[in-house]
């Protein structure tokens, strides 16, 4: 389906932000074609220029961000020079694009069907037209019963379901580009395969070309030819995905995949690979190569800036090292570490939970009646000290509820709690608070958690002044300084606000308050969601080494499956409510017992290049609602092996190998 002239063509592309401080060099003589129904993928750190580079091509910028210089052809055409007008009839029909947020994308007021007709109608078909097509298309992503689905709110839908309609918009009038901006961020890893399944059959069956951004290099070697590697503001390293995955030629590429493990791995050191530092400020680039002074390979004439040369056949690098050979950067080996083992120790264990529940009522609407969400529905589970537990599952499945009711942020309604010996299910305010000191949360969004009128000292200091663990201000401003040594951050950072810090450093600061109380046990709920390959590194890291130096224990909840197993010790499994399984974590990766467990780990994304998914194993259908689940197994509704048993009973929790327990009627098939 390629054609000799690309479908859109860039050339010199600089895209300035004019401000009070100077003018930031955002996209900086970026050059790179997409060619009719091909794939591209752009990948790289927050900042690095990939969405300023699309919203760009999309003429979305807004002051002060302006295109200082360079071209962008689009079927021959130069848009720069369009003018509004003119633009309009591009955008929407031959080119759209794809946000990352589904909810800021819909209007919340609307229902879906108005908003699908208006892409279309703004275009030329009629309402009645608008409205046949607008069904067929919900129908074609996979939303069951799209008559209906158009009378929804969007709010009404989950978050798959939200980013399969704004993919239904972008296709609406089948353009010949869409620009999919990290359209799979934070989604589970099901919903994920199921939205990369999507990109991939609108690629071959429409001839869409597709340009995909994504810090994951997992979902770009899924659906992608060919990949972008952005620093900077510049392109460090272009070729075919296969190539370039397998033999990296810019220290950078390198470094991002040395900073994502692998779902099939060997553990050994569970630190990851790292860069350290940060970008560098797009307002003062340095003068020689912009990756140096992070680079672990640089040399003097790296001094120097290097330009963007053909290395081999198709291969583009900008990297005065980058022709010496086929693989001119070998992952260092790191020093050997205390083995899991030594640190979790057989005393008695700090948290165990019997028959867990926790659901939330709904007030019913004027015409429907009241309802139940069955967020935790009967767990138990038991986490020995200085032990990692990880927590998997689809949205919905009560990850989160399961962490808040363990920190007692929440009541449960039937269950016991005992931490430490003491059963905290229905201990008193008064009883708690002396135990919030062992008992701490690092929430998801660091933003949202941290007090955003309030400096990092502030926010450090008031645990510590609360819970009376240091006497006068020199004390607490000294222990301020050491907990932001900790978590990697200097004293200089005391002064600042949340909004100064990028999200891996919010997150940090998130951490160190924390650990500001000395805890025995810590939830961190999706730490990392969210955040590039090599801040995960950085966090995972950080969390490693406060573990063995406070022996720490963990609830680790994540939908990234190979982050999961590289830290956890053990891994539990969560579906509606209950436990699927739960095992050691090389136990549950090599050999799962459970259905559900083989659908999520065969929808993780792999590094082996375009059309790694075309083997995964494909869940059908929306997860059941937690409002009305199925009887018997929760599952067996989408369950390959299931029986007519599966439907009437609920399968028990049976210990089939050693720490390895599995509720299915017909795990030894699996086994």
């Amino acid at each position: 389906m390629t054609q000799p002239d690309p479908v859109l063509e860039v050339r010199d592309l600089r895209t300035w932000f004019y401000t009070d401080h100077g003018v930031a060099r955002a996209v900086d003589g970026v050059s790179f074609t997409v060619n009719a129904g091909e794939s591209v993928g752009i990948v790289g750190e927050s900042g690095c220029g990939k969405s300023v580079t699309a919203l760009s091509i999309m003429r979305l910028l807004e002051e002060p961000a302006r295109i200082a210089g360079g071209s962008i052809r689009f079927r021959g055409r130069d848009i720069v020079d369009m003018t509004p007008a003119e633009f309009r009839t591009l955008r929407g029909a031959e080119l759209a694009m794809v946000f990352q947020d589904p909810m800021t994308s819909l209007n919340p007021v609307l229902r879906i069907g108005s908003q699908l007709n208006e892409a279309m109608t703004v275009h030329g078909p009629s309402a009645a037209v608008a409205a046949r097509r607008g069904i067929a298309l919900l129908g074609s992503m996979g939303i069951t019963s799209p008559e209906r689905a158009v009378t929804s709110y969007p709010h009404q839908f989950s978050g798959g379901m939200r980013q399969r309609v704004v993919l239904a918009m972008g296709m609406s009038n089948e353009p010949a580009l869409l620009l999919a901006d990290e359209p799979t961020t934070a989604l589970d890893v099901t919903i994920q395969a199921q939205i990369l399944d999507l990109l991939q059959a609108l690629n071959r069956d429409f001839g869409t070309a597709i340009m995909l951004i994504s810090h994951d290099l997992g979902v770009i070697a899924t659906i992608c030819t060919r990949v972008i590697v952005m620093y900077a503001g510049e392109i460090v390293e272009q070729g075919p995905t296969e190539a370039v995955l397998a033999h990296p030629r810019h220290p950078y590429t390198w470094a991002l995949l040395n900073a994502r493990p692998g779902l099939d791995q060997e553990r050994g050191d569970r630190r990851l690979i790292t860069v350290e530092g940060t970008p560098p400020d797009p307002i003062a680039h340095p003068p020689g190569c912009r990756f140096a002074p992070r680079c672990p390979f640089r040399q003097p004439v790296c001094d120097e800036h290097p330009t963007l040369q053909a290395v081999a056949p198709d291969r583009l690098a900008r990297c005065w090292l980058a022709g010496e050979n086929d693989a001119p950067f070998v992952r260092q080996p790191r020093p050997p570490r205390p083995a899991v083992e030594e640190i979790v120790t057989a005393a008695e264990p700090i948290m165990e939970v019997r028959g867990l529940v926790k659901h939330f009522r709904l007030r019913g609407g004027f015409l429907s009646k009241p309802s139940v969400v069955r967020a935790v529905d009967g767990i138990d589970l038991t986490i020995q000290r200085g032990e990692i537990m990880g927590v998997v599952g689809e949205s919905g499945c009560g990850k989160s509820t399961l962490g808040r009711t363990l920190m007692r942020l929440y009541k449960p309604d039937r269950g016991s709690i005992k931490f430490a010996g003491q059963d905290i299910a229905n201990a008193s305010a008064a009883q708690i608070r002396p135990l919030r000191r062992r008992l701490q949360m690092v929430f998801q969004n660091p933003y949202a958690s941290l007090n955003p009128r309030m400096t990092v000292e502030s926010i450090l200091a008031e645990p510590l002044r609360f819970h009376g663990l240091t006497a006068g201000a020199a004390a607490t401003r000294a222990r301020v300084d050491e907990l932001l040594g900790l978590v990697g951050l200097g004293a200089a950072a005391r002064d600042r606000y949340p909004h100064e810090f990028s999200g891996g450093q919010r997150q940090r600061i998130s951490i160190a308050r924390a650990l500001a109380v000395e805890p025995d046990f810590i939830v961190a709920d999706e730490p990392i969601s969210a955040l590039d390959v090599n801040i995960q590194a950085q966090i995972v890291n950080l969390m490693m080494d406060l573990r063995e130096r406070f022996g720490l224990t963990y609830l680790f909840i994540a939908h990234d499956l190979a982050v999961v197993r590289h830290i956890c010790d053990r891994v539990m499994v969560l579906h509606l409510g209950q436990v699927a399984e739960i095992a050691p974590a090389d136990d549950l990766f090599t050999t799962p017992l459970h259905p559900y467990t083989r659908y999520l780990i065969s929808a993780q994304p792999a590094l082996h290049g375009p059309g790694a998914g075309s083997g995964r194993l494909k869940l059908t259908g929306e997860p059941a609602s937690a409002i009305d689940p199925p009887s018997g197994c929760r599952f067996h509704t989408r369950c390959p092996i299931a029986q007519p048993v599966c439907a009437r009973e609920a399968p028990p929790m049976r210990m089939l190998r050693p720490k390895h327990e599995v509720a299915c009627h017909f795990a030894e098939r699996l086994g």
